[in-house]
Formats: structure tokens, sequence, C-alpha cells
């Protein structure tokens, strides 16, 4: 890949700057001048783009670095979201105040700065919504109170659902490496190469940068943990509630899926479209409205060059990035996303009868960790386990075999207004006291009460993910001391207040292993197709068992 400052050599013409506001520091950093913000000891800087807008030609390219900007940019407003479906009538716990203003013209950035930073660690953070939605204007995600303890918050826009993932032989063939597919993947790195380039300019360290996200951003975080395209431009890595799942290959059907360029010539024929020239020239938003109707998942597609291999593959061959890593996962994740949980049998008799003939010689150990006796409670858990705290735990342990530390948490904190709406610790819980924004919540978001407590647990959280950060070791101030996972398997359970424990969910991680092991073997993809909504399993598996 060529260097972000050739890149920028390249880039031709000196742009014009947007209309700028007349007061706010001025950073001169080298892809051009932005005035910012101050806020009471930190300083924001908005909207900067860190590539040129992906449209026309460049729809279904990868990202072009911008050229140096010759006058001062006003960075005091956030870009628009990458384009994606607009809901009507908005239901969901996280569904935002007001629709978000969305445009293909979305690759932007923005930056939090202690105030007079100098080489301070960087904390790049990537958006989850199932690389379908999101954005980091997202009000959870202000920096602020993480600057406030000397870290440098970067977040980012990348392009998502088929703006983002579509591959295509038609795009494999335009492209010199013969790939397509995976350009939200390589905006991400895009981005990474920016702040490389730029951030010392604003008072950080380019060379002490820690990759960070949850959901969708976790599994970014492992896409980039695998692609060799991003080697050396972190040095840590925070992943929460990421899911290790089957991908699809570009050019072959793998593990029960067609071939990425397969899903794209399916969608072209979906909407008509005979070729890609056709496919650009449709309008942003009914493109991604349509695709998403016709079922179209974005992934990371395995192309040999940006994504190698699975990530299971990837992290089983000790091929995985080298750097610390904190990982964890909620205990109530799919209370909030229980389209992935199957429907519920009528009695605890058919549950079980399920279970055994799903899982043959696994069903004695399935079921004593989810028991027919309250199997509806059982059914969550197992779709929580099987995405969820098994990746998480599978991380701990992989970056612990190549000599790196990592330290494996459980986010298990309730209060009043979550718990009464039956959603203790659900999917994202945690990110208003990772960010220390628990009073700026969405409005369907149960809120938060204003108490000392639970500003402290926010503060211990906060504390935690900076200090990692700075140095690659979670500490946290009036908070017991984290170890790291270790030959004894530890990790902080995050309840009422942070506490030490060891060996999270015995018999868990283990099962799942081994589940994964026996799909992986027999062609079968691994996700949310688990429990009452697994395959048959074969027997004992040669390597699995």
């Amino acid at each position: 890949m060529i260097p972000f400052h050739r890149l920028l050599a390249l880039g031709g013409l000196m742009l014009a700057a947007p209309a700028m506001a007349q007061t706010g520091p001025v950073v001169n950093a080298p892809s051009g001048a932005v005035r910012g913000a101050s806020d009471r000891g930190t300083v924001v800087f908005k909207g900067i783009p860190y590539a040129r807008p992906p449209i026309g030609a460049l729809r279904w390219r990868p990202p072009v670095a911008m050229p140096r900007w010759s006058r001062v940019r006003d960075a005091s407003a956030f870009g628009p979201a990458c384009v994606q479906p607009q809901s009507k009538t908005p239901t969901s716990v996280y569904s935002p105040a007001q629709p978000l203003p969305v445009s293909e013209d979305c690759l932007t950035l923005n930056i939090w700065t202690p105030k007079n930073a100098k080489n301070a660690p960087v904390f790049f953070w990537i958006h989850g919504g199932a690389l379908v939605t999101g954005s980091s204007r997202e009000p959870m995600y202000d920096g602020k109170r993480l600057a406030e303890r000397g870290v440098i918050v970067v977040s980012i826009n990348y392009r998502l659902g088929v703006l983002g993932w579509l591959a295509h032989p038609q795009l494999s063939a335009e492209s010199p490496q013969h790939v397509s597919g995976n350009y939200g993947l390589l905006d991400q790195i895009a981005a990474l190469q920016w702040v490389r380039y730029n951030i010392a300019a604003f008072g950080g360290d380019a060379r002490n940068v820690t990759i960070a996200g949850e959901s969708a951003g976790g599994l970014s975080v492992m896409y980039l943990m695998d692609s060799p395209l991003a080697r050396g431009l972190f040095q840590k890595a925070i992943a929460e509630s990421a899911y290790m799942i089957s991908m699809p290959d570009l050019k072959k059907s793998v593990y029960g899926a067609p071939s990425g360029e397969a899903m794209g010539q399916l969608l072209g024929g979906g909407l008509q479209a005979p070729d890609i020239a056709t496919l650009r020239g449709m309008d942003a938003q009914t493109i991604t409205d349509s695709a998403a109707k016709m079922g179209f998942g974005p992934w990371g597609t395995v192309d040999g060059l940006v994504l190698p291999m699975q990530m299971v593959d990837a992290f089983d061959q000790k091929k995985q990035a080298p750097v610390p890593l904190l990982a964890g996962f909620n205990q109530g994740e799919i209370r909030s996303l229980m389209m992935l949980a199957p429907k519920p049998p009528a009695t605890a008799e058919a549950y079980e009868t399920a279970i055994r003939d799903r899982y043959g010689d696994l069903a004695d150990a399935f079921l004593r960790l989810y028991p027919a006796a309250d199997y509806k409670e059982s059914i969550i858990a197992t779709t929580r386990d099987g995405l969820y705290g098994w990746t998480a735990e599978r991380l701990a342990r992989k970056q612990t075999a190549i000599g790196q530390p990592a330290y494996l948490y459980l986010f298990d904190h309730g209060y009043p207004a979550m718990d009464t709406a039956g959603l203790h610790a659900f999917h994202a819980s945690e990110l208003p006291f990772v960010f220390g924004t628990i009073d700026v919540l969405p409005p369907r978001w149960p809120t938060i009460p204003a108490t000392a407590d639970e500003r402290a647990i926010s503060d211990a959280i906060a504390d935690y993910w900076a200090s990692f950060a700075r140095t690659g070791k979670p500490v946290a101030a009036n908070a017991p001391a984290w170890p790291a996972y270790g030959n004894a398997a530890n990790y902080m359970h995050f309840a009422a207040t942070p506490q030490p424990e060891t060996k999270l969910m015995p018999g868990m991680y283990a099962l799942n292993e081994t589940v994964m092991c026996r799909k992986k073997a027999t062609g079968v993809g691994w996700n949310w197709n688990v429990g009452l909504a697994a395959p048959k399993l074969p027997d004992k598996t040669a390597g699995c068992d």
C-alpha cells in the first residue's frame, strides 16, 4: 500500500476550504490547517476529511487521500453519517433522537485533545452498527472525558452496507490487485494512515495508537488485527462485544455461504443493474435501502490481500497483530438483540429434546451450561456466548499464547431503569461508562441514575480504558488491580463495582470452541446458529476434541 504521505503528495491541486469559523484554536497539520473549539480544558476538531469523497467513479474503490487544503478549514461541526437505512418510526433502544444527516461524502474523523497535549496516547474509536448503521457523531461517543485523562480520542466514519462492503466480479476486474469488497475496512486503514501522518500536530504520539470498537467496531478491530495492510498502524487493541464469525470468500463458496462476488452478482440482478456502471449511477440511498430489503449482509471478505484468511485461522496460526489486548462482553448482550435468538419452544422437554438431537455427545455439557429448567434464559445465554463470550475469551487466550498481555472483562452492571425494562447489561450498555457520557443517552435508552455510585464505576472504567491506551495496562484510581488473563484465566467482573475474578463461566469457552471447530471441519459456518438454531453436529471430529 502506498504510504499516506506519498498519496497526499500525489493528490494534485490544493482544495479550497469551506466557510470557516473565525475563533478557536488552529492546528496546522500536514494535511492542512483546521480550526477547532475549546471546551473547558480540552479542544475538539470535528468533521475533518481523511479521504476524498467516495462518490461517482470513486464509489466502490479504495479510499483516495485528500490533497492538502490551502486555507484554514472549519472543524466545528460533525460531518454527515455514511449512507444507511433510515427508519421512519425508530423504536430501538439505540435509535437517535433525530434521524442522522447522511451523505456518501462521509469519510471524516473527529479529534478530542487534552489542552497542551504532547506525545499523548491515541484512542482510535470505530463505531458499531452491524456494518450497516452508526456514526462517529453519536453524542455517547463524545471524547471529552477520556481526553481529560490525557488521551487523544479520534472517532471515524467509514462506508457502510452495500456501499462499503460490496464485492463483484467487475469490481475485482477493475482492481490492480483483482480484489473487491472490504472498502469500509480500507477506509478504517486510511484513517489510521491519516493519524500516523497528522496526529503529532495535535499533540499525539503516532507510535502509541490503540484501536478500539464495540460490536461491529469490535469486529473491525479483529479485521484490522488480521489485515497485513494495517500492521504497524496501531500498538494496542480494545474489542468490546466482538464476534469472530465465519466470513465469505471472494471467489468461492465456503462454509455454506456463496462467494462475495456471487452475492454482488445476485444483488445486481435483483436491482436490474447489468453492470457496475449502472450500479454506480444509482442513488446512494436507493441502493442502500434496496440492498437491505434484499437481505444483503455486509461482511469482511477473505480476498487474500486485505483479509488473507478467516479470523479464526489468523489467530490459530499466530498471524494476528502482536499487540496487547483488552476484550470483553456484556452479561445481557441478547436482551436488546432478541432477533438473534431462536424462538423458545413450548416446554422445557421440547427444548432438551431439540438440544440432544443437535448436540449429540456434547448435549450433556451444553445442558449443564444452558439448562432446560430455565430454558428461556438459557436460549439468551447460548446466543450471547456463541457470539460474544466465546470470542472475548478466545481473543484473550490467543494473545496470551503469543506472549502479549490480554485483559478480559464481563460487564454485568445494572441499575433500576435498565433492570426494570428487562435489559440488564444489554448490548452496548457499557459505552456510556467507557466514555463518561452517562448523562448523554439516546431517548429510549434506560436512564442512568445521577448518583455517586454510577459516576464512580464510569470513572473506573474510563480510567482503565485510558490507562490501557497509555501503557498497555489497565489501571484505575480507587479501583482494584486488573490482572492479565495469563495462566490463571483472570478477568474483571464489572457488577456494582469492579471485582477481579478467575475462570469466567467454566466450560463456556471449551464447549463453544469445540462446536466451532466441528462446524468448520464439516464445512458449516459459525455465527448465531447455536442452541436451537444449530445444525445437527457431527460426533467427535479429528482435531476438535
